[in-house]
């Protein structure tokens, strides 16, 4: 499965990770998995980061499971990568909903 990683968090594997606001990096560590949502990129599930100084403020950053268009096969041929989060896992629209299905109400995440 292809998750998607923030856009200033590395070309092909992230390497640089953030605990700030709009730094649109991925924050690594030790996540809750919280409650279910309908945002922007429609149903998604907030994190709650457990490692102060590395992720504690991920619902702040608004830090959550997505889906979103640009988690395909057909970005890595337009593109030569596959598209950027502005720091959060995305997810392939088509295994979102199963993901957050299976993982949501406080499963760890790392």
């Amino acid at each position: 499965m292809q998750v998607a990683h923030g856009q200033r968090s590395g070309s092909d594997k992230a390497s640089h990770f953030s605990n700030s606001n709009n730094s649109f990096q991925s924050s690594i560590g030790f996540y809750l998995t919280g409650e279910v949502y309908y945002g922007q990129h429609g149903r998604s599930l907030r994190l709650d980061g457990m490692d102060e100084g590395y992720n504690s403020i991920a619902r702040k950053r608004s830090i959550v499971v997505h889906g979103a268009d640009y988690v395909s096969q057909e970005t890595i041929n337009a593109l030569g990568w596959l598209g950027r989060s502005q720091g959060c896992p995305a997810l392939a629209p088509e295994v979102a909903n199963t993901v957050i299905n299976t993982i949501e109400g406080e499963t760890v995440l790392l």
